[in-house]
């Protein structure tokens, strides 16, 4: 990161965030744009979107896998690049901008974190390297139906290092080759990894609004697993993991809120309407400086959990959920405001503003809804009051 940009206090603790990215940072996020520029178009995402029988980009992961991007946190001693967090986020942000219809979070947000948190040295040593290949797909696998997971209702069990339970929904679980799964075991919640492709194992297809990102229901009878971690520690670290991928997800939200305003600015600049462009209208002004505003807030919080996320500050938590509540309502906001910014036009399929209302949706239910998100910054707040 470059030097200081800004400090503030943070309880009674005195910290420094950088509110922009080094010169090789900028560089990577740079080339990472013009890669996707020319791979992943919105023609590629109709392409997804259009057909039913495919569920991701098959061309794009395996260059995605051919940049290092799968392994950009990945130490190196288990085949990746071994950069920072900050590094990740750029990335991230730039698979945001291009509404990338691969299993990107899934695989590097969620279960490479999970791995590299948790895993055991054989575990990372057998993982760790296909993900970073591109070899290998990702999921996370904890929510039971509507509501959130918690001790008491729980249902998925593992006896004998057999599991048997019901995950639903689990996004990208129809193309993952693995998955984390939140289960009990011997009353104690745990997390374990299970490949899909073994016995035991159905998989149900769901229709969502955003077929770019498959979900699946998966039925668990009798597969083999095998425990992420201490047994009692699966919710503590299912919590861990989502304060990792929240932060990442706030970078692909915020990707995508930018391109949002960038889309409207651009229309409003060609379109017009009684002799002027319709950008000369106070209405449309207005449109725009909301959507810049809460795009600039997003930015804050989502930079101040990337600080958080690459030293591994005590922090992580509050500033993981800010930045998920900040992010979710940012491109959420900009998603139908482009969409009101192109008129009928932004209604149709002819246009691209569905692609990114589509995404905005999915991203926010992806580890929790932004309510739980909120909920969860607010007892982390008491917390560190009450210390």
């Amino acid at each position: 990161m470059p030097p200081q940009l800004w400090a503030g206090t943070m309880g009674r603790r005195l910290i420094a965030v950088n509110f922009d990215y080094s010169d090789d940072q900028k560089f990577l996020k740079n080339e990472a744009r013009k890669f996707l520029d020319g791979n992943c178009t919105s023609a590629h995402v109709r392409k997804v979107l259009d057909n039913a029988d495919l569920s991701y980009d098959a061309d794009l992961w395996k260059g995605v896998g051919a940049q290092g991007w799968l392994g950009a946190a990945i130490p190196e001693e288990h085949g990746g690049l071994g950069l920072g967090r900050v590094e990740l986020c750029a990335i991230a942000e730039e698979l945001g901008r291009a509404c990338a219809p691969i299993p990107f979070a899934s695989t590097v947000y969620f279960l490479a974190e999970a791995l590299m948190m948790a895993g055991s040295d054989a575990q990372k040593a057998k993982w760790l390297p296909k993900i970073a290949a591109g070899d290998v797909i990702g999921a996370f696998a904890t929510s039971e139906g509507p509501g959130v997971v918690n001790a008491a209702n729980l249902q998925s069990n593992v006896v004998g290092g057999k599991l048997t339970g019901v995950k639903i929904p689990v996004t990208d679980g129809d193309i993952a080759d693995v998955a984390v799964v939140l289960a009990n075991e011997g009353g104690k919640p745990g997390l374990f990894l299970v490949e899909l492709a073994g016995a035991g194992v159905t998989r149900e297809t769901l229709k969502t609004l955003d077929p770019t990102r498959s979900v699946a229901k998966i039925t668990f009878s009798g597969a083999a697993a095998e425990r992420l971690g201490d047994a009692g520690e699966g919710f503590a670290l299912t919590e861990a993991v989502f304060d990792r991928a929240a932060v990442l997800l706030a970078f692909e939200q915020l990707g995508g809120s930018d391109r949002c305003l960038e889309m409207a600015k651009d229309y409003a600049m060609d379109r017009y309407a009684f002799g002027r462009t319709i950008a000369g209208y106070q209405a449309i002004k207005h449109k725009l400086a909301d959507m810049y505003v809460k795009n600039e807030l997003a930015r804050s919080n989502a930079y101040f959990g990337a600080w958080a996320l690459n030293v591994g500050a005590a922090e992580l938590p509050i500033a993981a959920a800010a930045a998920r509540v900040a992010s979710s309502e940012a491109f959420w906001f900009a998603s139908k405001e482009n969409v009101q910014t192109h008129g009928g036009m932004g209604f149709t399929w002819a246009v691209d503003c569905h692609l990114y209302y589509r995404r905005s949706r999915q991203l926010a239910l992806v580890a929790g809804a932004p309510k739980v998100w909120k909920e969860r910054l607010v007892q982390q707040l008491e917390r560190r009051n009450a210390a």
